[in-house]
C-alpha cells in the first residue's frame, strides 16, 4: 500500500474535506432558501420534488433510497408537501405496507417554475459551468465511495 503524505498537520481545519463539504453545503443551500420561499418549500422538500419529477409515482422506500434519507426524516417532509398540495400519499393496493407518493397537478405544474432555479443558483455562485460540472462529478465519486449499498 502506498504511503499518503497529509503534510505537517493532518488535522489542520482548512485541509479537512469534511469541513469544506459542510460549509459549502450550508452555503449553497442558503442560496436556495430565498428561491424556494415563495413556494413555501424547504431545500429537503425541493429534493423530494426533484426525485418525483425524475420518476413518479414512487414508494417512500424508493424515495428514501434515492435521497439517502431515513423514513423518519422523509415522512414529515412528505406530509408537508401533501399539505401544500404538491403530492399525494396512498397505501399501495397490492402491498398495504408500501406508501406510494405521486405528484398532484400543482406538483407537476410547479416544475415549470422550478426549471428557473438551477440557472439562478449558477448565476449566484458566479462559477463557470464547466467548473461546477467537474465539482459535481467529483462529488459523485465521493457519494459512490461512501454508498453503504455498494
Amino acid at each position: 500500500m502506498a504511503t499518503v503524505d497529509l503534510g505537517a498537520d493532518p488535522l489542520a481545519l482548512d485541509r479537512q474535506v469534511c469541513f469544506a463539504l459542510s460549509v459549502a453545503s450550508r452555503s449553497v443551500i442558503a442560496i436556495y432558501r430565498p428561491l424556494l420561499k415563495p413556494y413555501g418549500l424547504t431545500h429537503p422538500q425541493y429534493l423530494v420534488l426533484l426525485a418525483l419529477w425524475d420518476k413518479a409515482p414512487r414508494t417512500v422506500k424508493d424515495l428514501c433510497d434515492t435521497l439517502r434519507a431515513e423514513p423518519a426524516t422523509l415522512s414529515p417532509l412528505l406530509k408537508r408537501l401533501e399539505a401544500l398540495g404538491y403530492v399525494t400519499r396512498e397505501r399501495n393496493r397490492s402491498d398495504e405496507r408500501a406508501l406510494t407518493v405521486e405528484l398532484t397537478g400543482a406538483g407537476r405544474a410547479f416544475r415549470k417554475d422550478a426549471e428557473k432555479i438551477p440557472y439562478q443558483v449558477v448565476q449566484e455562485l458566479g462559477m463557470d459551468l464547466a467548473e461546477l460540472e467537474q465539482l459535481h462529478a467529483a462529488l459523485g465519486r465521493v457519494l459512490a465511495a461512501t454508498d453503504p449499498r455498494a
